[in-house]
Formats: structure tokens, sequence, C-alpha cells
């Protein structure tokens, strides 16, 4: 296989959606994710959802929807609170949607998620990620990280018109690709060795 489509198979994973205890969203501010949660529900794939998000870490604030700001309006505080705004529009019952709402970056959307289930009791054994297709090793390795012994299916959404066929072909999609591996070389040493605390 040559570069491009290692790569490929590295960063844009995905696989079919399975039962599960819950429902991961990481923070964002496309309507894509919630909406596909929210179908995920429907459908009976898991009884609970979790939205976990404040807002960029360099932004400072929440950033408007990215689509479809004349359905779901852009007045949100936060990421979570977006995402809840979505979901209930689409029929997911408040009841079954849970708010983390402090996280900044991928890697807290993860364990400040695993916090907010430990604090409530609730024990996961299998879950669904749905995170946008560019995003999907990045934030799987988080969450998987995060939830080491839970079982988790990533279902991946376009993101951006960076697709699987067809990231190299743009400037943005060659970015938006490197920066994921950039950023996960960079966090490296430090999820090895987190992983390796949490076994004891």
């Amino acid at each position: 296989m040559d570069f491009i489509s290692d790569v490929t198979d590295f960063i844009f994973i995905s696989s079919k959606p399975r039962i599960s205890d819950v429902i991961f969203l990481p923070g964002g501010s496309d309507p894509a994710l919630p909406e596909k949660g929210a179908e995920l529900y429907k459908a009976g794939y898991a009884p609970l959802l979790v939205a976990s998000g404040r807002y960029g870490k360099e932004l400072g604030h929440f950033k408007k929807p990215t689509r479809r700001i004349e359905i779901y309006g852009d007045d949100y505080e936060t990421e979570a609170g977006f995402y809840r705004g979505v979901l209930t529009a689409n029929g997911v019952p408040s009841s079954a949607i849970l708010c983390e709402d402090e996280a900044l970056f991928t890697y807290q959307n993860a364990q400040f998620s695993k916090r907010l289930l430990q604090d409530r009791g609730i024990k996961v054994r299998c879950a669904i990620l749905v995170c946008k297709a560019f995003h999907a090793r990045r934030a799987y390795t988080y969450y998987q990280n995060a939830f080491p012994d839970v079982d988790i299916s990533v279902v991946a959404v376009p993101g951006k018109d960076i697709t699987r066929e067809g990231w190299y072909k743009t400037d943005a999609g060659r970015r938006r690709v490197a920066g994921e591996l950039k950023r996960l070389g960079d966090q490296l040493e430090f999820l090895a060795i987190n992983k390796e605390t949490t076994k004891v």
C-alpha cells in the first residue's frame, strides 16, 4: 500500500454501530453530529447520549453553528447546550441526554464524559462514538484511553468536505489530516503514560 492509503486507513476509521449503553458526542458546532446521534437513539442503538463541550479553547466562546441556523438558531453558550438543542429538536427526550459543558478540547471531552458517568454511577460496557470522519482516529484514541474496558464503535459523519476518498486532493484536506497526525504524535507519550497509570 502507498503512503496515502496508509494515512487514509489510519485516520478515517469507522464501523457499524452496535447496540450500546451510551452514545458519545464530542463537542463542536456542526449539527451533523447530534443529528446522527438522534438518528441512532431513535433506531434503538442506545438509551443515553452524552454531549460534551464548552467551546474551542482558542476561540474562547461558542462558535455559531456551521449549518442550519434557520432550524436550530444560534443562541447557545456551549457546544453541549447546542447539541442538546439539536437533539431535542430531533425528537430525543431531555431525560435521555447528559451534558458535560466544561471540556475545551477532545481529550477533555473524553475524560470529563467519563467523570460525568462515574459521578452518576452509570456503568458502560459498549458505546458508540459519533464524530467527524477526519477526526475519527484521534477522537477514538482519546475515548478509548478514557474508557479502556469499553467496546467503542465509531460512527463517522462527513466534515467540511474532507472525505476519506479525496482529502489529499485539496490544501484544506491535506492540512486537516496533517494536523490530526501531528496532534496524535504530540500526545503519544502522554497517552502511553496515562494508559499505564490507569492499569494500577
